[in-house]
């Protein structure tokens, strides 16, 4: 490629979005986002209710601790600027109404001896989880974020293994040992239902590694959430990016990506309206764009396989969220902040596409004060939900378009009446744990996977894409790992970031937008640099210093 490419086009203004939109500013490119809604965040948001702000996705924010590449890309994405970080004593409780009340303290003395309270019996397997936390804390600064595999040499690749070859073996117990058969080890019933849901939820096929990582950021205050929540963090981004000199064109809808001799030269909107870039970056859901922007034209037997079968595989996305939200005027601070309540099987049949029994709740303005009036609170209460029982009670309606790129959604009266058999179901639920619920609701507001679909197009309302440790994160990640964020085989001048291209939570989304600049700098024969702050003289790091920054 030649070096003279300048222009950009990215679509969408998620965390990947905002995050490669920042980074091209940085690196001397003139980009302009181009979003469907009319805030930034994506799945990153919140919004108001009355008295009350409903706060959808932080619950943790690894990196939002110092000393460590996930902070690094945070604070040269302008994202924690000014923000108080809000750790917890507790990551998360799981209760049952039989056997208990387990919690998963951030701190492994203090959760091993907790544990130890519940069941003495069950010591070595405690001891066992409690220290791998241990060790986990001392490598978290070291783990690479910061530079894509695939732009390394073999050389920066050892490097960058160096730290963690001293814990192989740990590494790989942790990987091969499922959580849920680590947890049927346990001799306590509660021990062994409370594990497979420190993660709110149950993920069937989550190693121990995970499990690892997060409570070790918890434990090493890297895990906290950030004050003003998720629309703040995405509007702090925001404003780094127009601070950089980028622009966002808000309620636009990407209908194709304009491609001429196999170069991908812009957009047309579903409007009709074209733009024109030197480069297009995809940053929203990647069906949307492999399938209808592209027309299914490039392609890839790996990508093939994600988008035409594993997509179409139980299990291998994400599955999306069922939230209710409820605004209440009562206090519950003093309630613990988070739990996830076990419920019955027969419960099942009030909770539409449940996939295990059991719900989260979270008490969310005791870490989110700014949410809810003093003396009144807001509930969150969610579960990981399939798409198609959502849908077949909405008789598979799609949503209708009116003008321009704004569409409006009708919804069945089944639909409509599951929602209401669900939220009664909940407060009923709840009404035990949390005195005067009934009484004192005065909003309550549910958003199903179809609420996703509509509100950000993700496919089948998914929340974070592809499932890591199963075949479809496995085959994307060995994908990237070899051959970069470069898009779609046969076509240039088009690259992806964001979820669909990385596999987990908020951090790796707008990693991707760093990664994929990285590619785009390497191409265009450039360096590739960052900063933090306003002066980019303060800190600037070049390609080259920053892969001797992650080794």
């Amino acid at each position: 490629m030649t070096t003279q490419r300048q222009s950009m086009i990215i679509i969408g203004a998620g965390m990947g979005g905002l995050s490669t939109g920042s980074y091209a500013q940085m690196n001397g490119y003139k980009s302009v986002i181009l979003e469907l809604h009319d805030i930034p965040g994506g799945c990153c948001t919140s919004w108001e209710r009355r008295d009350y702000i409903f706060d959808w996705c932080i619950s943790w924010l690894l990196g939002s601790g110092s000393g460590n590449g996930m902070n690094q890309i945070w604070q040269e994405l302008g994202a924690l600027d000014d923000k108080e970080i809000r750790d917890f004593e507790i990551f998360n409780s799981v209760i049952d109404e039989e056997l208990g009340e387990v919690h998963f303290y951030a701190d492994p003395d203090k959760l091993e001896a907790h544990l130890l309270s519940i069941s003495p019996a069950d010591k070595k397997l405690i001891t066992q989880f409690c220290d791998g936390i241990r060790e986990f804390v001392k490598m978290i600064d070291a783990y690479p974020f910061l530079v894509p595999v695939g732009i390394m040499s073999r050389w920066q690749k050892l490097k960058m293994m160096w730290p963690f070859i001293k814990k192989f073996n740990l590494i790989r117990k942790s990987m091969a040992t499922l959580m849920s058969d680590f947890a049927a080890k346990f001799s306590h019933p509660l021990l062994q239902k409370a594990f497979n849901v420190i993660f709110y939820e149950q993920h069937p096929s989550f190693p121990l590694l995970p499990f690892y990582f997060n409570l070790a950021c918890a434990a090493k205050k890297n895990a906290g959430v950030p004050e003003g929540g998720s629309l703040g963090l995405a509007q702090s981004m925001e404003a780094r990016y127009k601070k950089l000199g980028g622009d966002i064109i808000y309620n636009t809808r990407v209908h194709k990506i304009l491609v001429e001799d196999n170069k991908a030269i812009g957009v047309e909107l579903s409007d009709g309206q074209k733009m024109y870039a030197d480069i297009v970056i995809s940053a929203c859901d990647g069906t949307d764009v492999v399938k209808n922007m592209l027309d299914g034209q490039y392609s890839s037997p790996v990508l093939d396989k994600l988008y035409d079968e594993l997509r179409e595989t139980d299990g291998q996305m994400f599955p999306g969220y069922v939230s209710v939200f409820l605004g209440v005027n009562k206090d519950y601070t003093h309630h613990p902040h988070c739990r996830t309540h076990l419920l019955d099987q027969q419960d099942l049949v009030h909770c539409p596409g449940m996939t295990h029994p059991g719900v989260n709740v979270q008490v969310r303005n005791v870490h989110y004060p700014h949410i809810a009036p003093e003396g009144k609170s807001v509930l969150y209460i969610t579960y990981f939900s399939t798409y198609e029982p959502w849908a077949e009670l909405n008789n598979f309606q799609e949503t209708t378009a009116t003008k321009r790129h704004h569409t409006r959604v009708k919804r069945s009266v089944q639909y409509r009446l599951a929602k209401k058999t669900l939220g009664e179901f909940i407060i009923d639920k709840l009404s035990t744990h949390f005195e005067g619920l009934k009484e004192h609701i005065e909003y309550i507001d549910i958003a199903t996977p179809l609420t996703q679909v509509r509100y950000t197009r993700n496919s089948k309302g998914t929340v974070l894409a592809w499932q890591p440790f199963l075949e479809s994160g496995e085959s994307l990640e060995d994908e990237i790992n070899a051959n970069g964020t470069t898009g779609l085989p046969g076509l240039s001048n088009f690259y992806m970031a964001g979820h669909w291209v990385t596999t987990g939570g908020l951090i790796r989304a707008a990693a991707t937008g760093r990664h994929v600049l990285h590619f785009v700098c390497r191409d265009d024969d450039k360096p590739f640099q960052a900063w933090i702050g306003e002066n980019p003289l303060h800190q600037p790091q070049s390609y080259s210093e920053q892969k001797q920054h992650v080794a």
